[in-house]
């Protein structure tokens, strides 16, 4: 960690375009025969369709799209484009040809409703959406209240009234385009945050932030080279998979593996990581937490060799199973849709279950209080990264078009990351909750992660979700929601409570013991899948 520190000088050059400086030398690197066989990206869909381009394919076919947006669609740089497709090919080349052309791409889930679609378009202010079949008649739907949008891209095999279709533009357009200059600064992309307390905000990035800014994750986090296959299971509407599918593993020349997986399976994740020669994985908590509840005896996955995981914290029981019937660690890193990775469990370091780990070497990350004093070891705070005198090129530029909201972030001297945390003597960082979802019990302090992770080391916990919960003597009590496993699902919900609440007393502190439990069928979630603590609060406070 200490090397890795003293390695980690980036330079941030005036002009800077992650598809020309970074993409297109890949293709040079790759035509001198200095690079490994592996392709840049390799797409799979399960049912025997394959798609594998290399650096010089992906750059050829990129451009046809640019040519797309530029000539087709009439779009100049700074024009902004909203982006709903699922894991397929044209997803990465859209992405690509919004660099080449200097267009800032708003990436989207497949699962946004129409009403989220409207609130998207009209926020932006987008010229352009690009979908397919499925979300087509929802933006048909909401169309003619949003005075920006001109023109709308259907990616499918058919054809639609009042659509250009994507694939017949691309068959006849020309591959050579020349890419536009950008200033590092310049915005390349907008990200809707995942919205976990709140209305989702538009974090705007540059084509330095990500692109320059998530070397640290692909060279020492992730650990890529060029001789890598790499598989993230992000949804394609999340900043995590700018991260991990486009700019970490690319940076680093590394092959994308890509699997088209419409719904979450863990037994098409174990039989793809028996498979292929995928050597890098990544999925978020809530996938290894259903993983670790099957025997994966039956499997072998013979090049997988490093695991990471991030998105919210990892509870220690999950680590362990999950290192019991592979033997592999999880490097679990901390970020968010705003920064780069924050603090990390990089190669070489010792991993403490629990832990997010240290500090990336972009950053000078610090526990504050509401002082924006520093505080010192074993002290809850805000997790807090520097930006005065220099505020980070690899942090967002600002929440786009609402400068109060983005003034708020800065307390004193650091961006505050809104999450609260405590760092150990050995410098190790540890996460205790949103700063909203911290619980304060008769002058007691209770982040609810740490309840929740007692919780799911008990053979009848799926999973949890640990909020305040109102209380005439202390205020505020612990309150847990509870999903059981299908095993326990019969037993007196009386009984199960009890060794519930005897289970977290012996695990953890007495105090923090839950008073309150519910057992539901499920929690709610972004659509992200993390969990929306705050919706499950706001229930108990207005009973």
């Amino acid at each position: 960690y200490e090397a890795i520190k003293q390695q980690y000088r980036p330079e941030v050059p005036e002009y800077f375009n992650f598809a020309r400086d970074v993409l297109d030398r890949w293709t040079e690197v790759e035509k001198e025969g200095k690079k490994s066989k592996n392709p840049a990206l390799w797409w799979v869909d399960g049912a025997g369709e394959e798609v594998r381009w290399s650096f010089e394919e992906l750059g050829v076919l990129s451009r046809k799209v640019a040519n797309v947006l530029s000539d087709a669609c009439g779009l100049q740089r700074g024009d902004r484009v909203i982006l709903i497709l699922p894991r397929i090919p044209e997803w990465w080349l859209v992405n690509v040809a919004c660099m080449r052309t200097g267009t800032v791409l708003i990436p989207g889930t497949q699962q946004l409703t129409a009403k989220d679609i409207l609130h998207r378009l009209q926020k932006s202010k987008a010229k352009c959406i690009i979908t397919d079949d499925s979300l087509a008649p929802a933006v048909d739907s909401i169309e003619a209240e949003c005075q920006s949008l001109k023109f709308k891209l259907l990616v499918s095999e058919g054809h639609r009234e009042g659509w250009l279709n994507f694939k017949d533009l691309m068959k006849n357009a020309p591959s050579d385009h020349h890419c536009v200059t950008t200033k590092y600064q310049d915005p390349m992309a907008i990200y809707f945050t995942s919205g976990t307390t709140g209305s989702p905000k538009m974090a705007e990035h540059s084509h330095s932030s990500y692109g320059i800014g998530l070397t640290v994750s692909g060279r020492y986090w992730l650990d890529l080279t060029s001789s890598d296959i790499f598989w993230n299971t992000s949804d394609t509407g999340w900043a995590k998979s700018a991260w991990s599918s486009i700019f970490s593993p690319w940076i680093q020349g590394a092959c994308v593996f890509v699997h088209k997986m419409p719904h979450f399976d863990p037994s098409i994740v174990f039989e793809s990581l028996s498979r292929f020669p995928i050597t890098v994985f990544c999925s978020p908590p809530t996938a290894y937490r259903m993983f670790v509840q099957h025997k994966l005896s039956s499997y072998t996955f013979k090049s997988l060799r490093h695991c990471v995981s991030a998105g919210e914290p990892l509870n220690p029981d999950v680590m362990e199973g999950w290192k019991a019937q592979t033997g592999l660690d999880i490097h679990e890193g901390y970020g968010q849709t705003e920064t780069v990775l924050i603090c990390g469990n990089f190669k070489g370091m010792k991993i403490k279950p629990g832990s997010m780990g240290k500090p990336s070497p972009g950053y000078d990350v610090k526990i504050i209080d509401e002082n924006s004093n520093i505080l010192p070891p074993g002290k809850e705070g805000d997790i807090a990264i520097r930006v005065k005198p220099t505020r980070s090129v690899f942090l967002f530029t600002c929440y786009a078009d609402d400068p109060e909201k983005t003034e708020a972030t800065i307390r004193g001297d650091f961006y505050v990351t809104g999450d609260r945390g405590i760092m150990d003597e050995d410098g190790y960082f540890w996460f205790v909750g949103r700063a909203d979802d911290v619980i304060n019990s008769a002058g007691y302090r209770i982040g609810p992660f740490e309840v929740e992770s007692a919780l799911v080391e008990h053979p009848a916990v799926v999973e949890s979700a640990v909020v305040s919960s109102p209380d005439p003597i202390r205020g505020e009590v612990v309150k847990a929601f509870v999903v059981l496993t299908s095993d326990y699902a019969s037993h007196d919900p009386e009984k199960i409570m009890k060794e519930l609440q005897d289970h977290v007393k012996k695990v953890t502190a007495p105090y923090k013991y839950p008073r309150k439990m519910e057992f539901v069928q499920q929690l709610p979630k972004t659509i992200s899948g993390k969990i929306r603590r705050n919706e499950l609060r706001q229930m108990e406070w207005r009973k």
